[in-house]
């Protein structure tokens, strides 16, 4: 049985501030994946008219933790996601409304496991940045961890 992750996109709103200041929008949202979008507003924009780069950078990001959260939702009473590092590649120049796309890496079953086990889990979730009219623009990868609660 699948569970309920609808809440998580009001939860990512109301917990990560950026989100709401910049618009993102969560169109669809399970356990092991996520599609965001970031609007096509002037403010975002950089030099060339198109989402700065680090507007990119924060939709996949935002996008990542948002699929960490589905996936990890009735466990995170007893660990805390917390992004290690990150890495982002520009493919194409970015115009208009953005999408992205972020998968979970690794099984969920297969993360806890190793926190149950008493290590420090690490576990990727890679990105696909897209305009509308589906070119891939960015692509990124976040890796994550579950920090123990104490």
């Amino acid at each position: 049985m699948s569970q309920d992750v609808s809440f998580v996109a009001d939860a990512m709103k109301q917990a990560v501030p950026y989100v709401k200041t910049t618009g993102i929008e969560f169109e669809e949202v399970s356990a092991g994946r996520v599609v965001a979008s970031l609007p096509d507003e002037p403010t975002l924009h950089n030099h060339i008219g198109g989402p700065h780069a680090a507007m990119m950078f924060g939709l996949g990001e935002s996008a990542s933790g948002a699929v960490v959260m589905a996936a990890f939702a009735a466990h995170l009473g007893k660990a805390t996601p917390l992004a290690v590092r990150a890495d982002i590649s520009y493919k194409k120049i970015a115009m208009g409304v953005l999408r992205a796309e972020a998968v979970l890496g690794r099984s969920a079953d297969e993360v806890l496991a190793e926190l149950e086990s008493g290590t420090r889990p690490e576990f990727p979730v890679t990105i696909t940045i897209t305009n509308a009219e589906g070119v891939t623009t960015g692509e990124m990868v976040v890796v994550w961890t579950l920090k123990p609660a104490r």
